[in-house]
């Protein structure tokens, strides 16, 4: 990949990973337990698409379960996981400036950075799983790079454009998907469940651009002020968004929850109204997540336990702590495989899922102890995106 330089001839800065010591705590801490959430969330929704009847609602602790999972997981991990993708863009955007980059030089950069996310991506759903978030955050890279010099309130007018309008196209949609999740076939192989990830692609990729762009906005907002990484500037705003952000996702929640433990059978008017409802609080929700642990870190200071350690270093590594996530999923659950998914109970699949998280904060923080500043799929991202970094030079 040929060198890329600037306006002034020299060669890009140095494009290692930003050193551990001058890393914000509270974005890799939020990363970290994002993974913990989607963990959860998928290996609960397996009781769905493979059990062919729902939820097992086995008992008043399967209940209890399905019904916290509703308030408390379902559609709150991922508007948190994309606001930490814009976050993210936003930040590269921001540095580059400083250091006298232009514009369509960033662009580029970025764009190229989305291309290989897409890449990354589909290779993820066609080897282990078909719920893929990578490559759509690849295509919001190549779509919205333009909102990143946006002023504040044209950004802001397009962000909750998007929630209004990709809340409504998502629920629209919603009640379908979850039929046909329940009503799928268990006599598939390894080669047909393959071919039906690749081509839901494109039909699964435009659902979950519309619920991201929303969140994905607020991120780069909140990275213009930067929230998480000066939270002592902004206590006020995060212990609002904190207190108003779970509350409202709790309560707006409770329809959604009501539903899922069967104690309201919902028409399929009002129930895709009560999961749009849902997915307009988890936003708020995802964003309360995001504040209160910009507010642990803050209070953390610069105390670094073995846990806090371990959790940053799983943020740091989220890329790679995900795909592991898929991998264990690829052997456990499907009816090719060891296919365990219909013989969980609603708690057991919850339990699992913090099983799985747990293993990858041991294996990504043997990779911090190991010396390893990156895991090999953010390794091999920022290798694709800045190419080969140049020697030093001999004095």
């Amino acid at each position: 990949m040929p060198q890329n330089t600037t306006t002034r001839g020299g060669p890009p800065p140095e494009s290692g990973a930003v050193p551990t010591a001058q890393r914000s705590l509270a974005p890799d801490l939020a990363r970290g337990f994002m993974l913990l959430v989607i963990a959860t969330v998928h290996a609960h929704m397996f009781r769905v698409a493979t059990g062919g009847g729902g939820y097992a609602l086995d008992g008043p602790f399967d209940v209890a379960v399905t019904a916290f999972m509703a308030l408390f997981g379902e559609n709150r991990g991922y508007p948190m996981f994309a606001a930490l993708f814009g976050y993210g863009l936003a930040q590269i955007h921001l540095r580059r400036a400083a250091e006298g980059r232009e514009w369509p030089w960033v662009r580029r950069l970025l764009r190229r950075r989305g291309r290989w996310l897409v890449t990354i991506g589909v290779a993820h759903t066609a080897l282990l799983f078909y719920g893929d978030i990578i490559a759509v955050y690849g295509l919001i890279a190549l779509l919205f790079t333009a909102v990143l010099q946006f002023t504040d309130r044209r950004l802001l007018t397009h962000a909750f454009a998007w929630m209004a309008v990709g809340g409504l196209f998502y629920a629209a949609v919603n009640n379908v998907l979850y039929s046909a999740a329940q009503e799928g076939s268990q006599d598939v192989t390894p080669l047909l469940d393959m071919a039906m990830r690749v081509v839901t692609l494109p039909f699964f990729w435009p659902l979950m651009i519309a619920i991201s762009a929303f969140p994905f906005m607020i991120g780069v907002w909140a990275a213009r002020r930067r929230l998480l990484e000066e939270p002592q500037r902004h206590r006020v705003l995060l212990r609002r968004v904190a207190v108003w952000g779970i509350g409202a996702a709790v309560l707006g929640g409770i329809p959604h929850a009501l539903i899922n433990i069967e104690v309201w059978d919902a028409s399929p008017m009002a129930a895709a109204a009560v999961f749009w409802l849902h997915l307009v609080v988890g936003y708020a929700g995802g964003f309360g997540y995001a504040a209160v642990i910009a507010l642990v870190a803050l209070r953390l200071g610069r105390r670094r336990g073995p846990v806090v350690t371990a959790l940053a270093a799983t943020g740091q590594r989220s890329m790679t702590s995900y795909l592991l996530q898929s991998a264990v999923w690829a052997v456990l659950i499907p009816p090719y495989a060891l296919g365990i998914g219909p013989s969980l109970t609603d708690a057991q699949a919850v339990g699992l899922g913090v099983a799985v998280w747990l293993a990858t904060v041991v294996l990504a923080d043997t990779m911090r102890r190991a010396g390893f500043r990156q895991g090999p799929a953010e390794w091999f991202l920022r290798r694709m995106t800045y190419g080969r970094p140049a020697p030093a030079s001999r004095n």
